[in-house]
């Protein structure tokens, strides 16, 4: 997998197909691996760029676990898009990616000509602090393994056999660090929301129907940001692009085809 270097850590990304640029950022715990069922319906008429943010997957990550904060991700993001050459694109943010998507659309927005944001948020989202923190304790005290077994005991997604594999295989390949800094991260960011009235561009926002933490979010997101659609995904859970990937990438595939077709040349 090529990478390129970001403040002296290795930034891992997938990078294939060909056509006007798709950039695809995962969410927490998550990894390239996150887009694997979507890539393929988008390949064969645009260039899909997924990429590993620090401490996830195969991307280095400092041990500081201030590092994580939102704002920094996004400049790393933003300046690992542009390493890899590429000046426009269509971005694509799921959960934590789209937290990270929405920094860096507002802070460059020339980069950015359509946003699609899944099951995320523009604010923190409440409730469930206690859980976060005696997850963040088991990680630093017992290791990432430990955490995925406690986060995912009693989640009926576990129940699927390969959701499961999929989901361990990439939460155990984020650092330690990585996963405390970006629960606080998350935990303690900044709304967003008021400015993201001053966005111009597509906007798309995407929601499982069963994840009730981003559901009215998402709503309040598409209430902010003009012009913008919403979809909620049914029987789809936090992750509608591994969960029901056929509705998703319909979803995604039509949006982003009406986009592209209305785009100047």
């Amino acid at each position: 997998m090529p990478e390129v270097t970001v403040n002296g850590l290795k930034i891992h990304y997938r990078d294939v197909g060909d056509g006007f640029p798709i950039v695809f950022l995962h969410g927490y715990t998550g990894s390239t691996r996150n887009w694997a069922l979507t890539v393929p319906a988008l390949l064969d008429r645009f260039r899909c760029i997924s990429i590993d943010l620090p401490g996830h997957g195969q991307s280095e990550g400092p041990t500081d676990t201030a590092f994580y904060a939102l704002p920094n991700m996004a400049a790393v993001a933003y300046t690992a898009i542009r390493e890899i050459g590429i000046e426009e694109c269509y971005l694509v943010g799921h959960s934590m990616g789209g937290m990270i998507s929405q920094h860096v659309i507002l802070d460059h927005p020339q980069l950015v000509r359509a946003l699609i944001l899944v099951d995320t948020a523009a604010a923190a989202i409440t409730g469930s602090e206690s859980q976060k923190e005696t997850l963040r304790q088991t990680a630093r005290a017992e290791g990432i393994e430990a955490a995925f077994d406690l986060r995912s005991k009693g989640d009926p997604r576990a129940a699927d056999p390969s959701f499961l594999r999929l989901w361990r295989e990439q939460f155990v390949m984020t650092s330690v660090d990585a996963y405390i800094g970006g629960s606080l991260a998350m935990e303690n960011r900044q709304s967003l929301l008021d400015r993201l009235a001053s966005l111009t561009v597509p906007t798309l926002i995407v929601c499982g129907e069963n994840d009730e933490p981003f559901l009215q979010p998402s709503r309040e997101m598409q209430a902010r940001v003009p012009g913008s659609e919403l979809v909620i995904i049914a029987g789809a859970g936090h992750g509608p692009a591994m969960e029901t990937p056929a509705d998703f990438n319909r979803t995604l595939s039509g949006f982003l085809d009406r986009v592209h077709a209305a785009a100047p040349a």
